[in-house]
């Protein structure tokens, strides 16, 4: 028996997996979306030199993902924006973001208790594309486990995964920021979640696509959501990883990393004081030569 038929939650799962995300969630996703991409250093300015630039960066901040997927698939990068209404409502709140007038609609949908309701539609969002990704690359691969992975991940995350190309867009460059290296948080849950759909679709995991597609929301919206209200950075899988870590690969969380840099920072500021220890030692074997030589005479 599934933990959702026990919970009597199969009907709530199933509707809540049936709701149309277009347009409300979609429009929350792009306003979300745009909003990250105006919080950029030189976004601002960007969008009065080159309008155009700016745009084309809110597309990726919005269509990234699918951009990606479909690369990785073998179809057209630019298939998804065929999509007239999708790219018209995307573009519609990267005008109003930048150019409304005195930033009234910036301001709106900035205020944190309104963010906060546009961030969790927005995880809405992100475990749907998570789940299509992982069922469209089993269709294409039945037995392929890695595809299905990599496409629901890119699904998920994509726009995080092509952050170092949309930089390029704005004239700025910084491969340490790539997000293979430090993995975000919506990066690594996508990562998991994309494992766990896939072990949904190849009949491994016992639990029905609807329910798991409520459940994963469920905890995305909780995390996101605690971690904008709260400002933090800190991701709710760092005990986890923090334990697992050393004992598989070795690792140091970064925990240890920082308290090695404070402990290495440290031994700088104490490794000053040796040499004119020293130097003490050097004028201490001085004087005992000097009265050596004075008993000897």
């Amino acid at each position: 028996m599934e933990l959702a038929g026990a919970l009597q939650l199969g009907e709530l799962a199933a509707a809540f997996a049936a709701l149309p995300v277009f347009p409300l969630f979609d429009t929350a996703y792009f306003i979300v979306s745009v909003l990250y991409l105006k919080y950029e250093p030189g976004a601002v300015e960007m969008s009065r030199k080159s309008p155009f630039a700016s745009w084309l960066c809110a597309m990726l901040h919005c269509f990234g993902s699918y951009i990606l997927a479909d690369l990785l698939l073998g179809e057209s990068p630019i298939d998804y924006f065929s999509n007239n209404s999708s790219v018209i409502l995307a573009t519609a709140v990267w005008y109003l973001i930048f150019f409304c007038p005195m930033n009234l609609f910036y301001k709106c949908v900035s205020f944190l208790p309104m963010k906060l309701i546009f961030v969790a539609m927005k995880e809405v969002v992100r475990v749907r594309k998570i789940a299509a990704g992982v069922h469209h690359a089993h269709h294409r691969y039945h037995h392929g486990w890695f595809i299905m992975m990599a496409t629901g991940w890119v699904k998920g995350s994509g726009v995080a995964l092509l952050s170092n190309f949309e930089q390029l867009l704005r004239g700025v460059w910084k491969p340490e920021t790539n997000e293979i290296l430090r993995m975000s948080f919506p990066t690594k849950a996508s990562l998991y979640g994309t494992v766990l759909f896939t072990l949904q679709q190849t009949r491994w995991l016992p639990i029905s696509e609807a329910n798991l597609i409520f459940f994963f929301t469920m905890f995305m919206i909780v995390c996101k959501v605690f971690m904008t209200a709260t400002h933090s950075h800190a991701s709710p899988f760092a005990p986890v990883e923090s334990f697992i870590c050393p004992v598989f690969f070795g690792s140091v969380s970064s925990g240890h990393t920082s308290h090695h840099h404070d402990q290495h920072g440290a031994s700088h500021e104490v490794s000053h004081p040796p040499p004119p220890l020293a130097k003490s030692k050097e004028e201490l074997n001085e004087g005992t030569r000097k009265r050596k030589a004075k008993k000897a005479e």
